[in-house]
């Protein structure tokens, strides 16, 4: 990726937008995507602390007893406590009540600045955490690193998918989810050091240190350009075809300025954007951003990441072996994630997503079994033997997950939407995704006290469910100019193109509004 390399994207009618792989699009997205680091620490982190004894002691002393004692009905129900599980949910529920103030920043006062946002959100809460000395000081520095995650989500993958040229679009979106690999990575290898302080503060330093991803965000959404297309869509033309010349290392910008004009000048008709997503020509992006988001956490993968910990644990890992094994899906998470970066743009996103459901499935079906016959209500000594080949098929997981809907589970809805509902289309994703990201981190506790091995065969189900969903309703996007992907891609679908009319029936609500001014209408408004 280094700079000086041209890529050349065609458009529908056949003109050339040329564009440099230049230094400074390299840098602004490495230092956006930083975004993704704050948000993999904060699900790296808590399935940490969650473990520590002195954390449960102080904060959540009927699980610590519950551990202690070891008098429990089942070894599967160590950790079911909806205070546990809310510490960890409450930040996913605050992201989705702040993500639909921030798709309003993001459109009305630009990428950069709503990045710069959530970087003084995260600071804020960090501070809390660390500090924090009792329950209610910790569960509101979560929902201020919740509000963080709400506007770094809503901006950051959009900054991106709109600063890149076409070529390496979607390994430089993928960036975000790298950086929320490597998020977890370092949270699980911090957890893993501050678990052997003595004294009862390591769990502080855990929290703590979430102050690095936050302010490498906050400086990083000072130093970046805003996009192009998020000038242009202010009104700032000039300011934008010189950004626009800057990114691209050239001056022969005027197709690919045009039609970013052209785009705002549709963008800007429009009064409602968040209705206008219910249009039928916006359907598909709507229906694949929704469906791509409930199944990303339908994969079980964030109950895996946040839990981890805690999960190994329950399966009759000690504490160190728990975190140290915590540490080791991390790294297969991060590894995975590059390779993503890297044949996302060549083999395309239908191949891996397909690919990874069947070896996602394959893994989960296996740790059921293993699970079924070694742990028991009374007993969780797997053997060495077992314990390793759970281990293994967990990384095999996550390595699927982490080359496909890890990544592409943003990528996907950030480059498929028009202009003119992307701000709206990319908090209605990051609001799905928070949403059901809650969902799973308040219920997945019980739901392993409950459903034991077959949480697995749950998710499992869910995977083989999404691939098929793929199979006939997701099509290819690679390579695909962001403002052409409704000629060259929902148009050509086999059924999604009878979404996609042109006739007067589907004009957009701007039309109506205006009409009801004039004293008629036409009743086309949703």
């Amino acid at each position: 990726m280094a700079g000086g390399g041209l890529a050349v994207a065609s458009a529908a009618g056949g003109v050339e937008f040329e564009a440099k792989i230049t230094p400074i699009v390299i840098i602004s997205c490495i230092m956006a995507a930083t975004g993704g680091l704050m948000f993999g620490y904060d699900v790296g982190v808590s399935g940490g602390v969650t473990s520590m004894p002195d954390f449960l002691k102080k904060f959540f002393p009927v699980v610590y007893k519950r551990t202690i004692d070891g008098d429990l009905g089942s070894n599967y129900c160590k950790y079911d406590n909806q205070g546990l599980q809310l510490f960890t949910s409450s930040l996913y529920l605050a992201g989705l009540t702040a993500t639909f103030f921030a798709s309003y920043t993001t459109r009305r006062l630009g990428r950069k600045l709503t990045m710069l946002i959530a970087g003084v959100f995260f600071l804020i809460g960090v501070v809390l955490n660390a500090a924090a000395q009792n329950l209610a000081m910790l569960i509101a520095g979560r929902i201020l690193l919740g509000c963080g995650v709400g506007f770094a989500n809503q901006a950051v993958p959009v900054f991106l998918s709109e600063i890149a040229p076409t070529r390496i679009r979607g390994g430089l979106n993928i960036l975000f989810q790298l950086n929320v690999t490597i998020g977890i990575l370092f949270a699980n290898l911090v957890n893993y050091g501050t678990a052997k302080i003595k004294g009862g503060w390591g769990w502080r330093l855990s929290l703590g240190l979430a102050g690095v991803p936050a302010i490498l965000l906050t400086i990083g959404a000072l130093l970046v350009v805003d996009t192009p297309n998020s000038l242009i869509e202010r009104g700032k033309l000039e300011q934008g075809k010189a950004v626009l010349k800057k990114i691209r290392g050239t001056d022969n910008v005027e197709p690919e300025y045009l039609e970013l004009v052209e785009a705002s000048r549709i963008a800007k008709e429009v009064k409602h954007p968040f209705r206008n997503l219910l249009l039928s020509k916006n359907r598909p992006q709507l229906i694949i951003a929704v469906a791509l988001q409930f199944f990303q956490q339908f994969t079980g993968i964030n109950a895996i990441m946040f839990y981890a910990p805690v999960l190994f644990n329950t399966l009759g890992f000690k504490n160190d072996a728990s975190l140290y094994s915590a540490v080791i899906t991390g790294a297969v998470n991060v590894v995975s994630t590059v390779v993503s970066v890297y044949s996302v743009d060549k083999v395309g996103r239908r191949f891996l997503l397909l690919q990874a459901g069947v070896q996602m499935f394959f893994a989960q079906v296996v740790i059921a079994i293993v699970l079924g016959f070694k742990v028991t209500d009374t007993s969780d000594n797997m053997g060495t033997g077992f314990a390793v080949l759970v281990v293994i098929m967990i990384c095999t997981y996550v390595a699927a997950f982490a080359w496909s809907w890890g990544p592409l589970g943003w990528l996907i809805p950030s480059e498929t939407f028009p202009l003119e509902t992307r701000s709206a289309g990319q908090s209605v994703t990051v609001c799905i995704n928070l949403l059901f990201t809650f969902v799973i981190a308040q219920a997945f506790l019980s739901m392993l006290c409950h459903f034991k091995f077959g949480i697995f065969l749950f998710f499992s189900g869910w995977v083989l469910i999404m691939s098929i969903f793929v199979w006939f309703l997701v099509p290819e996007t690679k390579n695909i100019p962001i403002e052409e992907m409704t000629e060259r891609v929902w148009k050509k679908h086999w059924f999604w193109k009878r979404y996609m009319v042109d006739d007067d029936d589907d004009e957009y609500v701007v039309e109506d509004d205006l009409a009801k001014k004039n004293g008629y209408g036409n009743g086309n408004a949703l």
